[in-house]
């Protein structure tokens, strides 16, 4: 096997994660993925003058098994002398993957600000990464959907993917190219441990389908390197995004004034891809996300500039009211 920590290495190297002398916020659950990296992180932090914080969120979601990952954690923090932020947030009935992610980046993100610290560093993996990209495929993503998450980012809540920035970005992924066997294999092999989340093992979630039955049964029946080829064009799908959105958001400047008003004629007049993307911009640019914002709302817009009918056409959606009047088309 390569060895882990080197691979890491070159990834905080190759994709400039962070600099010496740079503070981290580490964000540890208990699972494989969080020990690993802190164990990985731990082992640089002399080489790299690291400054490190621990962050754990304890949902309580699993009773007793919850408060384990919890005690883990602990053990590891002092293990390692590092000082641990604890978070026992309150957890509606009515909860999804997305509000719990919410709720532990805004965690991060507060502590990272009080302690001045440059960085929150998590444990995103390769099959990470490629579960998200067959779950935004089914439930029908667009290209932006399906651009993979970044080596560094801007912090979770600015608009969606389409803002996710590789300088300046506040959020590293030191593991992002790491696959789970790798992991497993590493703390393995150093007699590390970790907490095992069974409902990882249940099919109760869409996650846990994509990660317990499709994926299994494409590496079973049709490419044994499955993870490694997904992973591969989410990349190159970023890439290839990147420079659309950048062209994108020439054009909206070119086409919308500072108060939102943009000439219709002038959207019509580029290549259909690119008006749903400068829709989206000026969407993004009044909103100041994207959060909610699918598809089917840029083909309303679209549907109401192409109408030929000579009367006000209005869209209205997410807080958001779209008029078009004549040439004017007016985001607010």
């Amino acid at each position: 096997m390569v060895n882990l920590v080197k691979k890491i290495q070159n990834n905080i190297f190759q994709k400039n994660l962070f600099e010496r002398g740079s503070g981290l916020i580490v964000g540890i659950s208990g699972g494989p993925d969080s020990v690993c990296l802190l164990e990985i992180l731990a082992r640089l932090q002399k080489k790299y003058d690291l400054k490190i914080i621990l962050a754990h969120v304890n949902y309580a979601l699993r009773g007793k098994d919850s408060d384990k990952d919890q005690k883990l954690v602990e053990d590891l923090a002092q293990r390692y002398a590092l000082e641990l932020f604890v978070l026992r947030p309150k957890v509606g009935k009515k909860y999804s993957e997305k509000s719990l992610r919410d709720v532990r980046y805004d965690f991060f993100e507060k502590i990272r600000k009080e302690n001045y610290f440059e960085y929150i560093a998590v444990a995103h993996t390769l099959d990470d990464q490629v579960e998200t990209f067959f779950m935004r495929l089914i439930r029908g993503a667009g290209l932006s959907g399906l651009t993979s998450m970044k080596f560094r980012s801007g912090p979770a809540s600015t608009r969606g993917n389409d803002r996710s920035s590789t300088r300046g970005g506040k959020i590293i992924r030191p593991l992002l190219n790491i696959s789970k066997k790798e992991i497993l294999e590493f703390l393995k092999k150093n007699k590390i441990a970790y907490r095992t989340d069974r409902t990882n093992m249940t099919n109760k979630f869409f996650r846990n389908k994509i990660r317990n039955i499709l994926i299994p049964l494409l590496e079973k029946d049709f490419n044994p390197n499955v993870k490694e080829m997904v992973f591969a064009n989410s990349l190159s799908i970023a890439d290839d995004y990147s420079l659309l959105l950048d062209l994108a958001q020439k054009e909206y400047a070119k086409i919308f004034s500072k108060t939102g008003v943009g000439s219709v004629q002038k959207i019509l007049a580029l290549p259909e891809s690119l008006q749903r993307m400068v829709l989206r911009e000026a969407i993004a640019e009044t909103k100041e996300n994207l959060q909610d914002i699918n598809a089917a709302h840029t083909e309303e817009i679209l549907k109401a500039i192409k109408s030929s009918k000579n009367k006000t056409q209005r869209v209205s959606f997410g807080g958001l009211k779209v008029v078009r009047n004549d040439d004017k088309l007016k985001v607010s």
